[in-house]
């Protein structure tokens, strides 16, 4: 069994997955917002898998990493590191493009 990798990360440089290529939901958005602010206590560390290319792409988490980077700007998240991918995802785009 391979170690668990963690990363404390800007949420805004990571990339948005393929099925979210449009960023966060808005009412998804808004409902967080309303239930814990722009407080991380307590969040859960983001899913994200690295691409062939190194860079970070989340795979559960888009929502939480939207609301970070855009009502707490500059403040480090934790990511678990999943899986590495066969391909490159620095294409995708990132997190802070869509806020």
């Amino acid at each position: 069994m391979a170690a668990r990798e963690f990363l404390q990360v800007l949420p805004e440089s990571l990339h948005l997955p393929g099925s979210r290529q449009q960023g966060a939901d808005a009412v998804k958005l808004q409902r967080q917002l309303a239930k814990h602010g722009s407080s991380i206590l307590g969040m859960p560390p983001l899913e994200v898998k690295r691409g062939s290319d190194g860079e970070l792409v989340i795979y559960d988490g888009v929502t939480r990493a939207t609301r970070v980077a855009k009502y707490l700007p500059g403040t480090l998240v934790r990511v678990e590191v999943t899986g590495q991918l066969s391909k490159p995802v620095g294409g995708l785009p990132k997190v802070g493009e869509k806020l």
